[in-house]
This record gives C-alpha cells, structure tokens and sequence, in this order.
C-alpha cells in the first residue's frame, strides 16, 4: 500500500485516514488527499511513505453531512487493500506484480 494509493481513496470515498507513527505522532488523510501530522511543529525526520509501510492498524472516518455523526472504525491493513481495490482496480494487481 502506498500513501499516493491511500490519498486517491480519501479523495474518490471522502473518507478520513488515521494512522499512529512510530514516533508516537499521528497521520491523518483528509478528504482532500493531504497527509498531515498535526503534532508536527518542525521539519520532519521520518519518511511518511515508510512509516505507512510499517502501520498495522488505522481509523477509517466516513464523512457525513453532520459532523457529529462521523464515527470513526478500526481498520486492518488488508481491509484497506480492498477499498483501495474497489477504487482502481489496477492497483491492487500491480501492487502484487510488484511483490513478487
């Protein structure tokens, strides 16, 4: 999985992303498609696209017309790999041509 394929999902599923760092800061993937780090207040010295490739757990928000209904679900990484399949379904092939 990688962060372009994560961002293409929030965008097309208006969707929110959460993910924990191995620093201890936290990701977010707005509907938007920007990866932002909240916490972060300087330059950054961690690689985000490698720290995705180690996160084993995520929150995935579904965007609603009320904000108070937005209620965030625990999502494993091979859940995340078939919506990221649903939406281009080349993806999902060619991440696993790429494994090989």
């Amino acid at each position: 999985m990688k962060l372009a394929e994560l961002r293409r999902l929030t965008i097309k599923k208006q969707l929110r992303i959460r993910f924990k760092l191995p620093n201890g800061m936290e990701c977010l993937i707005d509907e938007h498609g920007l990866a932002k780090v909240p916490a972060l207040k300087n330059l950054p010295d961690f690689n985000l696209e490698q720290d995705l490739a180690q996160a084993t757990a995520f929150q995935v928000e579904t965007l609603a017309a009320d904000p108070a209904k937005v209620k965030p679900q625990a999502t494993s990484v091979e859940q995340l790999n078939k919506l990221i399949a649903s939406v281009s379904p080349g993806a999902a092939q060619a991440a696993h041509d790429h494994d090989e």
